[in-house]
């Protein structure tokens, strides 16, 4: 009879796994607080696991997996009625900051590109081609056979291809860019913004219905240099840097407009801006506001 693990050793493959997991969450939900949400779940369904499991790591990617499928059903439907842009919760370097950095290169932008793949397609990208699990454990975990969930991760790997930047940034390039947008935005400077911004420039804001917001995305150079200037008229707009980071792979920073708290992500093509990701929602900033507070980050 296959011995079962001491408490102590069980506890001990979970918190192994943990970071591993708690990326696998976020990836598959885009969301931190509900992505811990799961791995609390997954760890109180695997410390009543009542048999010996030969591969802890791939029974507790199977349990994640399937919790996160059920949970889209339910964030999908809420976010059909949210309010504005939906932008993923930002993360700043690393998931956790007591955790390992994230591994994998899923920027906001590809993020945003996986909202739009079904939740299958998304399960089976990200556990194959991102997470490195097997074909076989992937049709296992979803209950399906490996022709089909070969099938969704390559429909899925297409779609994610085709919204990758083919443009790679320098890390000085894309740290100088954010210091010129964040001095150029705050003071209205539309001679500098239009030296840096695409003409296609997109500027998404995300307040969830919970703080002032853009309700729709801000398309084209034009429209966005008079957002930019109109809010620098603005009496008491005043944003006030905090730190420079990056945010989900995205050169960025985080930012104080009149007591609300936001962070800035820059998607940059051929050294130009293509897009500018807000979040202000207070909800999806909570991890943020304990790392500024702790000083870490």
């Amino acid at each position: 009879m296959r011995r079962l693990p001491r408490p102590d050793e069980r506890l001990a493959d979970f918190e192994a796994q943990r970071p591993r997991l708690l990326r696998l969450g976020y990836r598959m939900l885009g969301s931190l607080s509900e992505a811990e949400d799961v791995v609390q779940e997954a760890w109180l369904r695997w410390a009543r696991v009542t048999e010996g499991v030969d591969t802890p790591a791939a029974y507790l990617t199977r349990i994640v997996t399937r919790l996160c499928l059920d949970q889209m059903k339910s964030a999908r439907a809420r976010r059909e009625t949210y309010i504005g842009a939906w932008l993923p919760e930002p993360l700043m370097g690393t998931v956790d900051p007591r955790d390992e950095p994230v591994a994998d290169d899923l920027t906001l932008t590809l993020m945003l590109a996986l909202e739009r793949l079904s939740p299958l397609e998304r399960a089976a990208f990200l556990l194959h081609d991102v997470f490195g699990v097997a074909l076989v454990d992937v049709a296992t975990t979803l209950d399906r056979d490996a022709t089909a969930v070969r099938q969704l991760a390559s429909r899925a790997r297409k779609h994610v291809q085709a919204e990758r930047p083919r443009f790679n940034v320098d890390q000085a390039d894309a740290d100088r860019i954010a210091h010129a947008f964040f001095a150029a935005s705050r003071d209205g400077d539309v001679a500098a913004l239009s030296s840096m911004l695409a003409d296609n420039v997109s500027v998404y804001s995300d307040g969830g219905g919970k703080v002032l917001a853009f309700l729709n995305v801000i398309d084209g150079i034009a429209k966005v240099l008079r957002l930019f200037a109109g809010l620098a008229r603005k009496r008491g707009y005043k944003p006030v840097l905090l730190r420079f980071a990056t945010i989900d792979g995205l050169p960025g920073y985080v930012s104080m407009d009149r007591g609300v708290l936001q962070t800035t992500a820059l998607e940059i093509r051929e050294g130009r801006i293509a897009a500018v990701y807000m979040v202000r929602n207070p909800e999806k900033l909570q991890h943020v506001a304990q790392m500024m507070s702790e000083g870490i980050a």
